[in-house]
């Protein structure tokens, strides 16, 4: 390796470059002046065409009519019909008898038998004569019995 390095170094050369610049630009050259003009002229001349006009006429015609489907549109020589249909709702009032209720009035008699409990009051009036030691009178008063049950119950 030493040797190829040495041989490296003995090799050496001197190369000269040079560069060439191209350089292009544009200038005008006066030859010639150019002007145009327009120059505008009138002439009369006669036209003989026809001219055909068109105008519509709208007619709205009421009809009133119930139909079942909508009508296309349609054609009757130069008139063109266009249908103007409307949707409107039909309510329709009906009286219909959904039932009857019936009342009947029944009357039954029946024997009816219970023991019951009834409340009676008794006034007792018990007078007493003087005390013939003392002066007081004693009060008269009304008793109340109370009546036993015949249940049991209170």
């Amino acid at each position: 390796m030493t040797h190829a390095r040495s041989r490296a170094k003995t090799r050496r050369s001197a190369h000269s470059t040079s560069c060439e610049e191209v350089s292009v630009s544009r200038r005008e050259v006066e030859k010639a002046n150019v002007q145009i003009a327009l120059i505008t002229g009138t002439r009369e001349q006669l036209v003989d065409k026809e001219l055909t006009h068109v105008r519509v006429e709208i007619e709205r015609v009421p009809i009133g009519r119930t139909i079942e489907v909508v009508p296309s549109i349609s054609q009757e020589g130069d008139t063109t019909i266009i249908p103007v249909v409307e949707e409107i709702v039909v309510v329709e009032r009906r009286l219909v008898l959904k039932e009857e209720v019936r009342i009947r009035r029944v009357t039954t008699k029946e024997q009816h038998q219970e023991t019951v409990v009834l409340r009676q009051q008794e006034a007792l009036i018990t007078r007493e004569e003087a005390d013939r030691h003392s002066n007081r009178i004693a009060p008269t008063l009304p008793s109340f019995e109370q009546h036993p049950n015949p249940k049991g119950e209170k």
